[in-house]
């Protein structure tokens, strides 16, 4: 009897033989929605001069002129802009997450798909093929194991993301399927990522984005150069889930239906610069406020929020005082989170500066914040929210959602995403030309246009 291929092999199977042709509209359009939603949290995270150490280290690696990192100019290795793109990407923590496999899939994607795709001038309908088979990928393999990475301490994205970046290389280089096996299997060796940054308040989360595509195409690259890849990489006893996680791998999940159900349609995209985990509790406040029209922060007893199980140790650690140890440690704090929503009726990229996580209200406030644990059938980024105001004269306001703004069950419209890139580039005059341009890549015969308009607007304007 003949083994069943492995799920890596399934995988650079389906990718070679993957043809723009095959994406049905509803996918070219997801994959470049996303890709525009990365365009500009990379934009913002630049226009605010964020992940400087990623920028300038991959300024110095240099290299020959082979891409610019987005939002800069000058022309370096692919692997080392891919290195500062993905930070930049990252930076805002404002970028997608796939519920289930709790990835930030575009992370690694998109700047594995500029950078490889300025190296070879490749045009936009290639790129939007890449970038669709490393979506998928990054995603099916997260969800196979939902939870998994995390439970163990480590970030999913981190763990997924040079084996994501390896395919959409390995795509636009032109690779046959037996040397994507083995870039996948080099690829996986890089796999890690750790959460510890979580009690320590330091934002190295920012950078394994940018870490893992600079890992994919390098892998890729030694794949191409003869290096052999385990093809169990995946599955095997001693392989990225086994490793990685405690999970039972669902490997269906990966290897069914490829090509036909597209989990690249089901990543979900940010309305609030912050950990997704949280979204769905400042959006169920948020319900509460605009029924009720407010309430009077000297009036509230206690806020309970009930919070999925698999969300609490990620979200919920409680803060010496109710103050964050830093503006991306409050991106992972949903009392503060929730505590500056009630206070200012919005949560937005203003909302984690150093000025505004200072402020004694909002850390009073969020020591009156209480995690009730509610436990769910779905996984946590899934999950409903369940927010309640108790005020110090017994009345109780509710504000329920079933799911939270921007997921798959609830998207964010193409008109609300391009309000989200003006904002990010800060009401730049160009930005609506940005996203046009992003959203028609798939016409484009190169990444020229683009790279050139997201450099203009993450300039800071007088």
């Amino acid at each position: 009897m003949t083994a069943a291929p492995t799920a890596a092999r399934a995988l650079a199977d389906w990718a070679v033989a993957l043809r723009f042709e095959d994406l049905h509209s509803g996918v070219r359009h997801a994959v470049c929605r996303h890709l525009l939603d990365g365009v500009g949290n990379a934009v913002g995270g630049r226009r605010l001069g964020l992940v400087a150490p990623a920028r300038a280290v991959a300024e110095g690696l240099g290299g020959p002129p082979e891409a610019r990192v987005l939002t800069g100019t000058n022309a370096i290795s692919a692997p080392a802009a891919a290195l500062a793109t993905g930070a930049l990407v990252h930076a805002l923590d404002f970028d997608d997450t796939h519920g289930q496999a709790l990835v930030h899939a575009t992370s690694v994607v998109l700047p594995t798909a500029l950078a490889v795709g300025q190296q070879t001038r490749a045009t936009g309908a290639q790129v939007v093929t890449a970038a669709a088979a490393g979506l998928e990928t990054a995603c099916r393999i997260g969800a196979a194991v939902p939870h998994g990475f995390h439970a163990r301490g480590i970030h999913a994205t981190a763990a997924v993301g040079p084996l994501a970046a390896s395919v959409t290389a390995g795509l636009l280089l032109g690779l046959g399927a037996d040397t994507i096996v083995d870039a996948l299997g080099v690829a996986g060796s890089s796999s890690g990522g750790l959460l510890e940054f979580l009690d320590t308040g330091a934002d190295t989360k920012t950078l394994h984005p940018g870490t893992a595509s600079m890992a994919g195409i390098v892998a890729t690259r030694l794949a191409a150069a003869g290096a052999r890849g385990p093809d169990s990489v995946l599955e095997g006893r001693r392989g990225l889930w086994a490793t990685l996680t405690d999970a039972t791998p669902d490997v269906a999940v990966v290897t069914g239906g490829l090509g036909e159900r597209w989990e690249a349609t089901r990543i979900g995209i940010k309305p609030y610069p912050s950990c997704q985990l949280m979204h769905v509790s400042l959006d169920a406040l948020a319900a509460l406020l605009g029924e009720v029209g407010g309430v009077e922060v000297g009036t509230v007893a206690r806020i309970e929020v009930h919070v999925h199980p698999d969300s609490i140790p990620i979200v919920c650690e409680q803060r010496d005082g109710g103050r964050p140890r830093s503006t991306y440690d409050a991106k992972f704090d949903l009392a503060w989170s929730v505590a500056a929503l009630l206070i200012d009726g919005a949560v937005t990229v203003d909302t984690y500066t150093d000025a505004s996580i200072a402020r004694p209200e909002v850390a009073a406030l969020a020591q009156r914040v209480e995690v009730v644990e509610r436990s769910a059938p779905v996984p946590a980024a899934d999950a409903g929210g369940d927010v309640r105001v108790v005020l110090s004269d017994g009345t109780t306001h509710r504000g329920t959602v079933a799911s939270s703004r921007g997921t798959a069950a609830t998207p964010l419209s193409d008109d609300e995403l391009v309000r989200k890139l003006v904002r990010n580039t800060g009401d730049h005059p160009d930005a609506v030309q940005l996203g046009e341009e992003v959203l028609g890549l798939a016409e484009a015969p190169s990444l020229d246009r683009l790279l050139e308009l997201a450099a203009h607007c993450a300039i800071p304007r007088p």
